[in-house]
């Protein structure tokens, strides 16, 4: 059988092990060491932003900036609802209520749609959750504005997109806080961790603070609030700083490998692939794709039988029986494209012919 290809496997730069052995001679294997520091220091000098916190996941991230930002029981927070449960969960967490937005053209959340959910809101919503959907940007430039206009916090779900850009600017930077995630399977991996960032200081002192088990600054523990054990460790945060070296020549593999797809199946008028916005460059963390009329469970089924992994695009959050009551503005675009949509295989370490394999066994199934 031929080797099996992942949707997104991790792809280490060779110098993840140095690092690692660095950590182990310093004897620094707990949370906090010189990697956490440099690992925050290399998001900071790469997108921009002032303050970068590491951590365990960036469910852990959004969790902090729900809190930081004073959202609470009873409060409204708008999400986008084409997206992970991750991006969402954060929201129960606080004993807050989600209103879920669906997505436009773009796939992202829909701003129009949004101005709707602010008027339908039983009280004015606190936060607005964006998701930058499969390492595509959302409509940055209106959202950004109508949260300004409305007075609602930004937090941007970048959890997909680290190295997408908007008018140059780096995804994570446009909101009052945002979070990245190196899971297993993300364009960066530390196998599992996150990072907040913001460019509000007294904000990220909170988050830390937070993060921490809420330990006040005497001898013994001291504690006056709740808090979490939500910090990365120092042997992860090794892995990432190797993986940050090559972050550049990741996104541009991945935007190689949707440029092939695109090239081999793009004239076949039953595909569509997801858009890029007008000045953005995504960083196309995940290929994906519609099919208009072919079932792509079929397409999936067929994929694994040739030991090629693939998905379907994520259900929507208003869809799942977790949030059968939460408040919803949708027209039925995230549920078309979660009926008709697939990911493909784009791990960075691809060859060309396995993103031939992968088109010529679509291609069989489309006939």
């Amino acid at each position: 059988m031929n080797m099996r290809l992942f949707l997104s496997p991790p792809h280490m730069s060779g110098k993840e092990q140095q690092y690692i052995a660095e950590v182990f001679q310093s004897n620094y294997i707990a949370p906090l060491g010189a990697f956490v520091n440099r690992f925050e220091e290399s998001i900071k000098t790469y997108t921009g932003t002032s303050n970068a916190l590491a951590l365990s996941s960036a469910t852990a991230g959004l969790h902090l900036a729900l809190r930081v930002l004073g959202v609470g029981a009873g409060d409204y927070v708008l999400a986008s609802s084409f997206t992970f449960i991750g991006s969402v969960n954060a929201i129960v967490y606080q004993n807050a209520h989600p209103i879920f937005v669906d997505s436009d053209e773009s796939w992202n959340i829909s701003p129009e749609l949004l101005k709707v959910a602010i008027q339908k809101a039983p009280k004015k919503p606190k936060a607005l959750i964006i998701t930058h959907l499969y390492g595509q940007v959302c409509k940055l430039d209106e959202i950004v504005a109508l949260c300004k206009e409305e007075g609602i916090w930004l937090i941007e779900d970048a959890a997909e997109s680290l190295g997408a850009s908007y008018r140059d600017r780096q995804s994570g930077t446009f909101g009052d806080m945002a979070v990245y995630s190196f899971n297993g399977n993300k364009i960066l991996t530390t196998s599992g961790g996150g990072m907040l960032v913001s460019e509000n200081e007294a904000w990220m002192a909170k988050a830390r603070f937070l993060s921490t088990q809420a330990k006040e600054d005497t001898l013994h523990y001291e504690h006056k609030e709740i808090g979490y054990n939500y910090r990365l460790s120092n042997v992860l945060a090794a892995i990432g700083v190797a993986q940050m070296e090559v972050l550049d020549e990741r996104v541009k593999r991945r935007r190689e490998i949707f440029a092939l797809y695109k090239k081999i199946l793009g004239e076949n008028e039953e595909i569509a692939f997801m858009p890029e916005l007008e000045n953005s460059r995504g960083n196309r963390w995940l290929t994906t794709l519609t099919f208009a009329k072919t079932n792509p469970k079929k397409i999936i089924h067929a994929l694994e039988e040739s030991n090629i992994e693939s998905r379907p695009l994520w259900k929507p959050m208003h869809l799942q029986p977790l949030f059968a009551e939460a408040l919803c503005v949708q027209d039925g675009t995230s549920q078309g494209l979660f009926e008709q949509g697939i990911c493909l295989p784009s791990g960075s370490s691809m060859s060309g012919e396995d993103v031939v394999r992968v088109c010529e066994m679509i291609q069989k199934e489309l006939v």
